[in-house]
Formats: C-alpha cells, sequence, structure tokens
C-alpha cells in the first residue's frame, strides 16, 4: 500500500515541476517581450518539433498557452504560428539535406 501511495506522491511531484517549468518560462518569455511572446514560444514549440523532441515540443506548446493565458497583448496571429511552423521545418530540411 505505502508503494502505490509513494508512487503517486513521485508522480505529482514530477507533474508539478513540469507544470512550474512552463510557467516560469512562459513568464520569462512575458518579461522579455510581452506582445511577441507567444511567437517566440511558439517558435520553440515548431523548432521542437522538426528536431523531432516530444517532450520540448510540448513543454512549448504549453507556454505558448500559458502566455496567452497571463498577457492580453500577447499578439497571437495563427497566420504567423503557421509561416513559423513552416520555417522551422524547412530549416530542419535544409540542416539534413545539404
Amino acid at each position: 500500500m505505502w508503494s502505490v501511495i509513494s508512487h503517486v506522491r513521485g508522480w505529482i511531484d514530477r507533474r508539478r515541476a513540469i507544470r512550474r517549468r512552463w510557467q516560469r518560462d512562459a513568464r520569462s518569455l512575458i518579461a522579455q517581450d510581452e506582445r511577441g511572446a507567444y511567437c517566440a514560444a511558439q517558435r520553440l514549440a515548431a523548432r521542437s518539433r522538426a528536431l523531432g523532441e516530444q517532450r520540448e515540443f510540448m513543454h512549448w506548446a504549453k507556454v505558448a498557452a500559458e502566455v496567452a493565458r497571463l498577457s492580453p497583448c500577447a499578439e497571437m496571429d495563427i497566420a504567423t504560428v503557421r509561416s513559423i511552423a513552416d520555417d522551422e521545418m524547412a530549416q530542419r530540411h535544409r540542416t539534413h539535406n545539404g
């Protein structure tokens, strides 16, 4: 019984640490450039995705969502986000092919 409780507590602690990291990164991006924070997080997410780094991709996607939640003046344009993703994928393609 205690091992189950210990396991659950460990899982909760790890989830809390993950949440604190993306909240901290969102606040940091907002402090650096509030208007551009959402796009910065999206760029980092797209780069991670292009590199095949699934955990980092999920982290930066959560950071982008947290920026959107915290900042009323962060610019969030879907065309810009698509362009960012396209740029990162093209850069990754160029790096591997040439």
